[in-house]
């Protein structure tokens, strides 16, 4: 385990950051999203090398990065939207949106359960209020994508029997991936927070 995280490391320290390095991404990027009859789901293709603000911050925070054996699929009931919402807003409401400073890390840190911080940590702060209510690790990932300005941005993707549905730092509604006006980039694996796929 260790040597494997060392080697993700390596990689993930010559890789683009999350969010800092997402401004001048490329104009037009493939959706790579998948659809069922009732319900659509992000699709993964392959694996890519995660970022490297990620890993240290699994490397510093490993309880945040635990797998807690749940389901990847929830079965969305209206008390679980309602807490969904609570954790949106209110995670929307009281942390004051700052970017990292550009000599820490290229401007990329991943924090949790702060006052202030930029996207990746408004994500990781509503999975981790999500996660100490009972929700499954497995059905909370962190996505990186573009916004229509070709800014990187981060974004919490929430799996239900409904689709994946998206908290975004910058909307108070919570939506479905598909009525999102996001460019997807790539997710956190369900089972492995050092396993990334491409989107």
């Amino acid at each position: 385990m260790k040597k494997t995280f060392v080697t993700l490391l390596a990689l993930a320290f010559t890789a683009a950051n999350a969010c800092s390095a997402f401004a001048a991404g490329p104009a037009g990027f493939a959706r790579g999203l998948t659809s069922t009859s009732a319900v659509s789901f992000i699709s993964e293709k392959g694996t890519i090398i995660p970022p490297f603000a990620q890993v240290l911050f699994c490397a510093q925070n490993p309880a945040e990065c635990r797998d807690n054996n749940g389901l990847s699929v929830l079965a969305l009931t209206d008390k679980d939207m309602l807490q969904l919402k609570d954790v949106n807003n209110s995670v929307n409401r009281t942390m004051i949106g700052r970017n990292d400073p550009r000599n820490e890390l290229n401007g990329d840190v991943w924090k949790v359960n702060v006052r202030s911080g930029d996207c990746e940590d408004f994500a990781l702060t509503k999975r981790s209020r999500l996660m100490a209510m009972g929700w499954s690790s497995r059905a909370l990932r962190i996505a990186t994508a573009y916004t229509p300005s070709g800014e990187g941005h981060a974004v919490l993707v929430v799996r239900t029997d409904k689709g994946d549905l998206v908290l975004d730092n910058r909307k108070s509604s919570i939506k479905n991936w598909r009525d999102t006006d996001l460019r997807w980039d790539k997710i956190q694996s369900d089972t492995d927070p050092y396993v990334w796929y491409r989107l």
